[in-house]
């Protein structure tokens, strides 16, 4: 989100996190020399990027839920007090962008795999994994979804919003 919605011009993902950048000879500066540089850069926000809750609840777009299958399902909620996904969404978990590794799938398998549309959102708990997907549909080179910050953990704090669910949640 700091290269679409901010427009940063150079922006930089660790694939596989810090363990796989010292696997490949990565090194790390401690200390008071790594001090970090000041800029003047200033950011250009894309507003056009995200949507909130009312465009969600009245829009086309696909929606892609980046949660785990059985948050999805409103077979568990570990974190809100409402299981379940928005009516008309597909899960695509975050973690089906990765390999075994931890490092994303190629492109080629993430452009086979991640859901298809016109007009796409993704949304997770509260948009932090869903970013993870948007990130994958920029590596897949297919058009980027926007992104509902506010998620499952907005959506379900107004009652006239629908929830849908594939299995009832446990008691």
């Amino acid at each position: 989100m700091l290269a679409v919605w901010v427009g940063h011009p150079d922006v930089r993902v660790l694939d596989g996190g810090l363990s796989a950048w010292q696997e490949q000879g990565g090194g790390l500066a401690l200390g008071e020399d790594s001090s970090p540089v000041p800029s003047d850069w200033q950011p250009s926000f894309d507003d056009g990027a995200w949507m909130g809750a009312d465009e969600v609840f009245s829009g086309r777009e696909l929606k892609v839920d980046a949660r785990s299958v059985e948050r999805f399902n409103g077979e568990a909620e570990p974190i809100d007090p409402v299981a379940g996904h928005i009516p008309g969404a597909v899960c695509r978990p975050s973690a089906a962008n990765l390999t075994e590794t931890g490092r994303f799938k190629a492109p080629e398998t993430l452009k086979i795999e991640l859901p298809r549309d016109d007009a796409i959102v993704a949304y997770c708990g509260s948009g932090v994994t869903a970013c993870h997907n948007i990130l994958a549909y920029a590596i897949a080179g297919r058009p980027l979804p926007r992104l509902y910050a506010g998620s499952w953990s907005e959506w379900i704090l107004d009652p006239a919003r629908p929830v849908a669910r594939t299995h009832p949640p446990r008691a």
